[in-house]
């Protein structure tokens, strides 16, 4: 069964990822836990994300667009990644959220991927 895992991190983290002296743990973290998914074969699919303030959020309410820059304002995490993995059980699933570096200033949602939908004659 594939399962999506979204890693979310506080901004605190992202501000990790280009620090002189605080990327290379980062990035060492999230290698780590990569290649254990890779050599594990349970990798579908998966992207980091760009920092949040690059993110557009576009809500419709009674038929108007609004457009604000930038995540959800009232979050204090915001989405940094995801990996979709393919393992036999929601445990499994949740035991590769839990070895995820965002799993400890973060979170990790875990949630089932619905099977693709066949065309309707």
């Amino acid at each position: 069964m594939q399962y999506m895992l979204l890693l979310t991190e506080p901004e605190s983290e992202f501000a990790k990822r280009n620090h002189p002296e605080h990327a290379e743990a980062y990035w060492g973290g999230w290698s780590a836990f990569i290649g254990a998914m890779a050599q594990a074969g349970v990798i579908v699919n998966g992207d980091g994300l760009q920092t949040p303030h690059t993110a557009t959020t576009i809500r419709v309410r009674d038929g108007k667009r609004s457009v604000q820059d930038g995540p959800f304002a009232d979050t204090k995490e915001q989405l940094g990644g995801y990996f979709v993995i393919e393992v036999p059980d929601l445990d499994t699933a949740m035991e590769w959220a839990a070895r995820s570096p965002s799993a400890s200033y973060g979170s990790v949602e875990v949630r089932p991927v619905l099977p693709p939908m066949t065309p309707q004659a």
